[in-house]
């Protein structure tokens, strides 16, 4: 979802709530603790410079369970990051504290929940690396690298 389309949603809510992929909800009284722009330049392993922008959410909880965070407040220091940090009107990731790392995770809405759906790494240079676009199907043991393939020790590939 774009920062945009978050704000419109806000707007028709009476209550935020955030909704794991694995269908719970994060609890009530969390907090969204950042609203920030993340920029990330990169080299893929294609050898091609990339550079990717998103809007970051840090939600977190604490102790205070008596602490609400209501959908106008929420529009208020969204609109506050955008004037104070230029954020421009990107899709926005939502980071939280998982059991033992941070997660991150894309946003979608359901009419109700904000919901968090879970992100998955990528090669984004497939075809410099002779990935297949369908995953082989062999026997362990079977399995032999090709002759012509980028991605030996000394092809500069990886």
């Amino acid at each position: 979802m774009k920062l945009s389309e978050i704000k419109n949603q806000l707007k028709n809510l009476s209550q935020i709530a955030f909704q794991l992929p694995n269908g719970e909800l994060v609890p009530s009284h969390f907090h969204v603790t950042e609203v920030g722009l993340i920029t990330k330049n990169f080299i893929d392993c294609g050898g091609q410079i990339r550079e990717e922008a998103v809007v970051n959410f840090q939600l977190w909880e604490a102790n205070d369970y008596d602490h609400r965070l209501h959908p106008e407040k929420l529009v208020s220091i969204i609109e506050l990051s955008e004037r104070k940090l230029l954020i421009p009107d990107l899709e926005v990731e939502v980071e939280y504290q998982m059991k033992e790392t941070i997660g991150k995770f894309s946003l979608d809405f359901d009419g109700t929940n904000f919901q968090l759906k879970s992100k998955l790494t990528d090669c984004l240079a497939k075809d410099n690396c002779g990935i297949p676009t369908e995953k082989l199907k062999t026997k362990i043991g079977e399995w032999k690298q090709k002759e012509t393939s980028c991605c030996t020790p000394d092809s500069g590939c990886c």
